[in-house]
């Protein structure tokens, strides 16, 4: 049986693997994961990922606070879906929690956050949101 939605499959493993304080988590790697991954590094909500080439997984360490132990992750949601593509102009790029939140778009120059496509003038599908 196939999967219908990785994209949310994969916020969902992190989700769960914050809910039980687990450092890793591991999904079937795509390119489309891998730089949802890379902006989520870059941003600094995860610590790190890679890819596991004997598994063909990706691996993600997830981070936490260091003084509270609580999960960096407060809130991860999947907005474009496969049933109802979401697609924003670069002019009308949305702000998660004022500012606190990313906004994750895939445009024609890649996977990057609404305040990037937005510098660059791109706009693109709205993927997810993180906080």
């Amino acid at each position: 049986m196939s999967m219908q939605d990785p994209i949310a499959d994969m916020l969902t493993r992190m989700r769960n693997a914050q809910a039980v304080n687990k450092q890793t988590v591991a999904m079937q790697h795509s390119k489309i994961k891998s730089a949802i991954a890379h902006v989520l590094k870059d941003e600094g909500y995860i610590a790190d990922y890679f890819y596991n080439k004997e598994d063909n997984n990706l691996v993600i360490e997830l981070k936490y606070c260091q003084s509270s132990g609580a999960p960096v992750i407060d809130e991860m949601k999947r907005v474009s879906r496969p049933g109802l593509r979401v697609y924003v102009k670069s002019k009308n790029m949305p702000s998660i929690q004022t500012g606190l939140g990313e906004a994750i778009i895939s445009t024609s120059k890649g996977v990057m956050t609404a305040k990037a496509a937005k510098k660059l003038g791109l706009g693109g599908e709205f993927i997810c949101y993180v906080s």
